[in-house]
């Protein structure tokens, strides 16, 4: 990848951009009937967030990743386009 001349900044934003629109896609698709398994979610991270008390401030952590199946083959399709061009 370092030769190649492609910056990692876009990789990430490539793999956002298919994750959200495929994520679109399968909200759009899942009023139909027989697709309607598109609509489960699959959730990855903390349940809550971790709460920091340091007195003067307190710090909130956590990460939830929500992913449908038309998300993950949205990423799919942005590594290969990545790859290809």
């Amino acid at each position: 990848m370092k030769g190649s001349g492609k910056s990692s900044a876009f990789f990430i934003f490539l793999i956002l951009l298919g994750a959200l629109t495929g994520s679109l896609l399968g909200e759009m698709l899942s009023d139909i009937t027989a697709l309607n398994f598109l609509k489960h979610v699959y959730t990855i991270g903390t349940g809550s967030p971790v709460t920091l008390n340091l007195g003067v401030f307190t710090l909130n952590f956590g990460l939830n990743l929500n992913l449908n199946i038309m998300s993950i083959v949205g990423i799919i399709v942005a590594i290969i386009l990545y790859r290809k061009y």
